[in-house]
């Protein structure tokens, strides 16, 4: 397994610039001021994760799970794996990308945590914005790891704490937009626009303009307020996914 990694200096420097504050006077007439471009286009600088499973393709972050020898209708990994964003942890925030899928699951971790490494790479646990190329889980909240799916497409849902503390007690409000559609809204193999907003115990996702979930998470003990972000590919039948256009901006 090949890791990429950002030589520390190299990206403490990058980190530090990209995350300067200017003064008030200059950001009312620069208002993208704040706005961190997480992925330069070109190569991999900035994220760690298995080489051999990651690399870029056509201006675009490419994660790949190759087809096993022995059986290429399944997956050669078999455990989910990530490409870990080496600029530092989030809290609250507004993160934009574009993503396209053929087969499989992925997502994008955020406020996560990273766990012991596996065989195929790093493995995480945390909130995860999921999408995948088939028609029930894009747009959900899931907690890789964790309380598992906290919101389907469509709901707003508040989250309290259970006496299982991977189970939590989810109250479902009035939906925020209906599922079909916003499945319908999905191009196939194609490029989605994706939106992450996280303020507090509030997160919301949207998928092409469309609000998919709007949770409150009350678990105040297993709800996580900061943490890593990561990109996923899932284990399970060969899949391709690509990201591009990933932008941060960070919320006060």
């Amino acid at each position: 397994m090949k890791i990429f990694r950002l030589p520390l200096i190299a990206l403490a420097a990058a980190t530090f610039s990209q995350c300067e504050k200017k003064p008030a006077e200059q950001a009312a007439t620069e208002p993208a001021a704040s706005e961190i471009q997480l992925f330069n286009g070109v190569d991999l600088v900035g994220w760690e994760g298995n080489t051999d499973l990651w690399s870029v393709q056509d201006g675009a972050i490419t994660g790949i799970t190759p087809p096993d020898p022995a059986n290429p209708e399944k997956g050669i990994i078999k455990h989910n794996t990530f490409l870990v964003w080496k600029g530092g942890t989030v809290g609250d925030f507004e993160l934009t990308f574009q993503y396209r899928i053929e087969k499989g699951n992925s997502g994008v971790q955020y406020r996560s945590k990273e766990l012991e490494p596996g065989e195929f790479g790093p493995i995480i646990s945390g909130y995860q914005a999921d999408f995948e190329a088939g028609d029930k889980y894009s747009g959900i909240l899931y907690e890789e790891k964790g309380r598992g799916i906290l919101a389907l497409r469509g709901e707003k849902t508040v989250i309290k704490p259970g006496e299982n503390p991977k189970k939590p007690l989810i109250e479902k409000g009035e939906p925020v937009g209906d599922s079909a559609a916003i499945q319908a809204s999905i191009k196939k193999e194609d490029w989605n626009d994706y939106k992450i907003i996280a303020k507090g115990n509030h997160v919301q996702h949207f998928i092409n303009g469309m609000q998919t979930v709007d949770v409150t998470d009350e678990d105040a003990a297993n709800a996580p307020k900061e943490g890593i972000l990561a990109l996923q590919i899932h284990q399970g039948p060969p899949m391709k996914v690509q990201f591009r256009n990933l932008k941060l901006v960070p919320l006060d």
